[in-house]
């Protein structure tokens, strides 16, 4: 009595051919997932702009630097200029660009009066974009600086 087939026969040969079943699935996965963003990445307006040489990118924004020391002296670009000057000057920086931000940076020790002076300097020469330049507060520089662990947490 034989429990099985003790003549042995020729095994079935590996299969040569690739399985694309699996490929077929992940590429119809991802032709459903571009159908539906394609309509969120395209502008739902369309339209054909004009052409025009006016429309290049500008180049960047032009500043000048104007600071009152302690004394009271008016710096413009770092050059030391007395008010008339220092008004004439300002008219020219204006005609050349009148977009051209001012950077205004006074000593805390300079009365108030004499930085609304030299702000209706810049005003009145066309001037109208004024930023205050100002330091970080020593109190608030190491709290920025400190890591996320050390937070004190109540």
């Amino acid at each position: 009595m034989s429990f099985g087939r003790l003549d042995r026969t020729e095994s079935s040969a590996p299969m040569s051919e690739i399985n694309v079943t699996p490929l077929v699935d992940v590429m119809l996965v991802l032709v459903v997932i571009f159908i539906l963003t394609a309509p969120l990445l395209a502008s739902s307006i369309k339209l054909d702009l004009p052409k025009t040489e006016a429309a290049k990118p500008g180049d960047a924004p032009k500043f000048v630097t104007l600071v009152v020391d302690k004394a009271g002296q008016t710096f413009l670009d770092e050059q030391p200029l007395a008010l008339d000057a220092l008004a004439v000057q300002l008219v020219r920086t204006a005609k050349a660009n009148p977009d051209t931000e001012v950077q205004l940076r006074a000593d805390a020790a300079v009365p108030y009066g004499r930085i609304v002076q030299v702000m209706g300097l810049a005003q009145k020469a066309g001037l109208n974009r004024i930023g205050f330049v100002a330091d970080a507060s020593p109190d608030e520089a190491p709290k920025a600086a400190l890591p996320e662990t050390l937070d004190a947490r109540p």
